[in-house]
């Protein structure tokens, strides 16, 4: 029998690990750890794991597995069924590649940089302009690139779809969801999906959700 471990931090991109675990239908083990409630920072104990103490780190029978995306790769490949990926060698696949890498890339950048910015007070107003045309830009074409199927490859769920989810949920908590219709109406879609909730009740306290 398959071991799988996540190592999880509340609130962070380690809720969509849990939640395709949970669309998988695995066995697996969460380990949990909690963010300084003065700092938000990851505990320390997180560096006993990786030397980054970062979160998700998913062990697959003592095999450790950093960076989100390699992790829902790796997952989808191995436990998908023939699912949650593209037909190999297909343009579809070529597409999905690059939103797996999208989603990490370029749209974590200017969410990550309205976060720390925001701790700056009136000190980040010169960044502040063109931090929020970023976002909106990224958001837009999130919004712009939802099939009418409510997904972002094809016409079922996706590995893309799950590294989606979380950039697609800071545009909804960011107070504009009336600019992004379809990217607030494939959050409550995933939302409503009975793995996403069990993934939240093992999960914990998930931002505004």
């Amino acid at each position: 029998m398959t071991s799988i471990v996540l190592h999880h931090l509340n609130n962070s991109r380690s809720q969509r690990v849990l939640w395709l675990l949970e669309e998988l239908g695995l066995a697996y083990e969460v380990r949990h750890y909690q963010r300084d409630a003065v700092t938000n920072l990851a505990p320390p104990e997180l560096e006993a794991i990786h030397p980054l103490g970062k979160s998700p780190l998913l062990e697959i029978d003592g095999q450790l597995i950093e960076e989100s995306g390699a992790i829902v790769q790796i997952l989808c490949e191995r436990f998908g069924q023939g699912g949650w990926l593209p037909e190999a060698g297909t343009a579809e696949a070529d597409r999905h590649l690059q939103l797996m890498h999208f989603a990490e890339g370029s749209a974590m950048t200017p969410i990550l940089l309205n976060i720390y910015i925001g701790r700056l007070g009136e000190a980040a107003a010169p960044l502040q302009p063109r931090v929020q045309e970023q976002l909106a830009a990224h958001f837009g074409y999130l919004e712009s690139i939802l099939r009418p199927s409510g997904h972002f490859i094809g016409d079922d769920w996706t590995g893309a779809d799950v590294m989606l989810s979380f950039p697609a949920e800071i545009a909804v908590l960011s107070g504009n969801a009336d600019a992004y219709p379809a990217l607030a109406a494939f959050v409550a879609k995933i939302h409503a999906r009975p793995a996403w909730q069990r993934a939240r009740e093992v999960g914990g306290a998930y931002y505004g959700f």
